[in-house]
């Protein structure tokens, strides 16, 4: 057994392991479930995120369900967000096993209360609905392909965990490489971050009284 380090100094010293190869060629399990997840599953994410914010636009969201629903959609951007980055940086376990399973949750009962009300306020077309669809099923998804790499902390999760460590939010004994976290970053904020926070600025100036837009 390793001398255990104080979760601080863990963090602090994060990047100093040896980063995780994910081999390209390989046809291990293993391998390939987690470079379906890191390369296929989180950039292809980005893709009905994108085509849900253009419906939203086409359909005129600051002047039908406005700041209301748009809020909707930035919570359950972060009830999707929040799991991720546990996933890249920290070590998975039952504490961040628990997080990304309540968070699934979460975001799934968000998601039919942002359809109810948008369907009150604005036209949902089928290929809207469609693509809620991805939407939807991608967290539960990530979700399954986490699981079954880290099946032993599954286990433990469902037993309780096996120690006090089990419930500690600890960064990766081997860290993703650098060049890969940068990237999807780069990817989220351009696919995600920029177009919904777009859609919030259009939103709160509509709502704004007609002398105080700029």
């Amino acid at each position: 057994m390793g001398v255990r380090v104080p979760p601080r100094r863990a963090w602090r010293n994060w990047r100093r392991a040896a980063d995780l190869p994910i081999p390209v060629s390989s046809t291990d399990a293993e391998d390939a479930d987690r470079r379906f997840l890191l390369y296929g599953l989180l950039p292809l994410w980005v893709v009905p995120g994108l085509a849900d914010w253009w419906m939203h636009r086409r359909t005129r969201i600051e002047h039908t369900s406005g700041t209301r629903e748009s809020a909707v959609h930035a919570l359950m951007m972060t009830e999707t967000g929040v799991p991720v980055v546990l996933g890249l940086l920290a070590r998975i376990n039952p504490l961040v096993l628990t997080v990304m399973g309540g968070a699934a949750l979460a975001h799934g009962a968000t998601a039919v209360y942002d359809v109810s009300l948008a369907v009150g306020e604005r036209e949902v077309r089928p290929v809207e609905q469609h693509i809620h669809s991805f939407l939807e099923v991608l967290p539960l998804t990530a979700l399954a392909f986490t699981a079954c790499l880290h099946a032993d902390q599954v286990r433990a999760a469902l037993r309780g965990g096996r120690g006090p460590r089990d419930w500690r939010l600890l960064p990766k004994e081997r860290p993703l490489p650098a060049a890969y976290l940068a990237g999807i970053a780069g990817v989220v904020a351009a696919g995600v971050v920029v177009p919904y926070a777009e859609e919030l600025r259009r939103c709160l100036r509509a709502a704004a009284p007609e002398g105080s837009r700029r």
